[in-house]
């Protein structure tokens, strides 16, 4: 599995007087497979998982995944890290489903032949082999959250980042988004609010106010979380 290196790191938003710390000086080391990220709204998580690939820079300390640092090796970075938002239509930017899982491929050193066939493998992996022609913001909220993780994964990513990914999700359409994590290959960092999406996972952080205010398999760290949530 990939390492995740947090160095000392602090965010901030805002400008000015009215510039509000996020983060204050994290540190963590990750390898585990499955990790899991809880806290309030506020807390700095969202905040935390966007650092891993880029999409923020810290104001202090580093961020790398296997030595590779985000600000100074962004490009290589978000080759290896792959990112999931909320809300799907975030990332969905192509007419129909097909084209929008080729999208990924446009940079990568394939022939046309290979893009099609990764293309062909994503949409029956994920289910979607019957919507390849069909207007992407018509989908349903579940296939369009397998959408965007078809793809991502069709990349190829060495990391996957899953920032809320079932919040917008009934109850089966979220089960149908956690057995697809479940069965990933690649290494998953999961920010949620569903606690349940944690049995079996390696590590899970519980963030407050911006640091990691305990560290520890699902059991401890969702205990925890409750009783933080609770005063």
């Amino acid at each position: 599995m990939p390492e995740i290196r947090v160095a000392s790191v602090s965010h901030s938003f805002g400008d000015g007087a009215a510039r509000r710390p996020v983060l204050r000086d994290v540190d963590v080391v990750l390898t585990e497979h499955r990790i899991g990220i809880v806290g309030a709204n506020g807390s700095g998580k969202s905040t935390f998982v966007r650092l891993l690939n880029g999409l923020i820079r810290p104001d202090a300390g580093t961020v790398t995944v296997d030595g590779r640092d985000t600000v100074k090796d962004g490009r290589e970075v978000r080759r290896r890290v792959g990112f999931c938002f909320t809300d799907p239509d975030a990332q969905i930017v192509m007419p129909t489903v097909a084209e929008d899982i080729a999208f990924g491929l446009r940079r990568r050193d394939l022939s046309r032949a290979e893009r099609e066939e990764r293309t062909r493998a994503a949409l029956t992996a994920y289910g979607l082999d019957g919507h390849a022609d069909h207007p992407a913001h018509l989908l349903s909220g579940g296939q369009k959250q397998l959408l965007a993780l078809a793809s991502v994964l069709v990349t190829e990513p060495d990391l996957l980042v899953l920032d809320e990914p079932t919040t917008l999700l009934d109850l089966r359409n979220a089960a149908m988004v956690r057995r697809v994590v479940d069965g990933l290959p690649q290494q998953v960092v999961l920010v949620t609010h569903h606690l349940d999406l944690l049995d079996g996972f390696d590590r899970v952080l519980v963030f407050d106010d911006g640091r990691i205010v305990h560290d520890a398999g699902p059991a401890e760290a969702v205990s925890a979380y409750r009783a933080l949530a609770a005063g």
